[in-house]
């Protein structure tokens, strides 16, 4: 699996295009400039089956809308984040953004779920930060969303936040292979050792 990321909206999310056999693949949390997207799926040669959204808070999600009508996806989100999914524009209008409402239906996720797609993902389950967050492995990658970043972790004073549900999501991925790379929702990638050694919120 090859994994190609872009910074995009106000708060810089990281979008993922998952590039495996024969060019199919999947995108993950098209958060906003749904053009950029759609430029670098042609320039990657992807061909995606869906869009997989690791959880709905409203700059994970502002390009679905428009990547839907264009090229027709399905959604997958874990059911437990559908009343986040469904008040995405309203919350980014407290905000003073903009996205349009994103599409229901959506398909269902669930823990140890594997998602074809020619990527071979397992869904983990890893609320805390959101209801129904939820990451992606495949051996040697894990799409982490905004559970674990580089040097840090997710917000856990949100609306729907647990606070005890996010540790326990964190302690669940350090049990992964230490060299998994972590694809966040923000900020630049890393491994889970190097987060495991220098991650005060892991450490001890």
């Amino acid at each position: 699996m090859k994994v190609y990321g872009l910074a995009v909206g106000p708060l810089q999310e990281n979008t993922y295009l998952l590039v495996g056999k024969d060019g199919r693949g999947a995108l993950v949390d098209p958060g906003d400039e749904p053009e950029r997207i759609l430029a670098e799926v042609q320039r990657v040669g992807l061909n995606p089956e869906a869009i997989l959204l690791t959880h709905a808070h409203f700059d994970h999600v502002g390009a679905v809308a428009s990547l839907v009508e264009t090229l027709n996806l399905p959604v997958y989100l874990h059911p437990a984040d559908l009343p986040l999914y469904r008040s995405a524009a309203q919350s980014a209008a407290r905000w003073g953004l903009f996205i349009p409402q994103p599409p229901e239906p959506v398909q269902p996720l669930a823990e140890g779920q594997i998602l074809d797609f020619g990527l071979g993902l397992e869904v983990l389950f890893l609320p805390g930060h959101a209801p129904g967050h939820v990451g992606f492995y495949q051996t040697g990658h894990l799409v982490s969303g905004d559970v674990l970043f580089r040097g840090g972790i997710g917000r856990y004073d949100l609306p729907g936040c647990d606070p005890q549900a996010l540790f326990a999501s964190l302690k669940k991925i350090t049990q992964l292979p230490p060299q998994t790379v972590v694809y966040p929702g923000h900020g630049p990638l890393t491994t889970l050792a190097q987060e495991i050694a220098s991650n005060p919120y892991l450490m001890g």
